[in-house]
């Protein structure tokens, strides 16, 4: 770009490629997010914009931080539900957020007896409904959902996200999302959520389940929700 070649950090950097996008809280502008390459021009597309404003959103990260935060201060669980390798990761974090953020977490997929027992007696569509019903869930409590399209009824796609969503609305329990596409259900559910935009619709679920990960370890080392120090972080340099 012509209008800043002669920018001294430009010409002392040899920077080549630039990409920069606002950092907003509530619609303020609180700085930004700047990422630059000095190997060629050109290096970054249209699309990337996309994935960087993303992380960008403060405001959808601090509403599931202040929400999680109500949660736990109040003794509430969190149960945390996903399908495929959304369950994965929905393992992965119960073990995150009890270890580093000091909750009382679980999900339902670990349980494989159970939830087998259930699917094969009670269906699959109120197999993790019926499992939260079991585990008393109560308007104290929060549901944390991964998921690719956050639950489609009409589709029948993930109607077990409807159903458990649908049984903690009524409980009065609070609803967080990570999702890809446009959050689905999930999103129309949730009290907060954050959404993973598509960058490729080649790679909706790739990215998806990848960021899940991203936005879940940013949420248990956020300074606010961690409890207890980090291993190799405890260590030092």
């Amino acid at each position: 770009d012509p209008r800043f070649e002669r920018q001294m950090s430009v010409a002392a950097f040899q920077l080549r490629s630039i990409l920069c996008v606002p950092l907003k809280l509530k619609d303020e502008l609180i700085g930004v997010i700047y990422v630059d390459h000095r190997g060629m021009p050109g290096m970054f597309r249209e699309s990337d914009m996309g994935l960087i404003s993303a992380f960008a959103d403060q405001a959808a990260v601090a509403r599931v931080v202040d929400l999680l935060v109500g949660v736990r201060d109040r003794g509430g669980r969190l149960f945390i539900l996903g399908v495929g390798g959304s369950a994965g990761n929905a393992s992965h974090a119960v073990n995150d957020f009890r270890k580093i953020a000091g909750f009382e977490a679980y999900a339902p997929t670990d349980n494989v007896s159970e939830l087998t027992a259930r699917i094969n007696d009670e269906g699959w569509d109120t197999s993790f409904a019926n499992w939260l019903k079991g585990s008393r869930l109560s308007g104290r409590d929060a549901v944390l959902v991964f998921s690719v399209g956050g639950g489609d009824a009409e589709r029948n796609v993930s109607t077990n996200l409807v159903a458990a969503l649908d049984l903690a609305r009524k409980t009065g329990a609070r609803v967080v999302g990570i999702v890809g596409r446009d959050g689905g259900f999930t999103a129309k559910a949730a009290d907060a959520r954050v959404i993973i935009p598509t960058v490729s619709p080649d790679l909706v679920t790739a990215h998806a389940e990848a960021f899940q990960a991203v936005v879940w370890h940013c949420l248990v080392s956020h300074p606010r929700l961690k409890a207890a120090a980090m291993k190799w972080e405890s260590l030092g340099r």
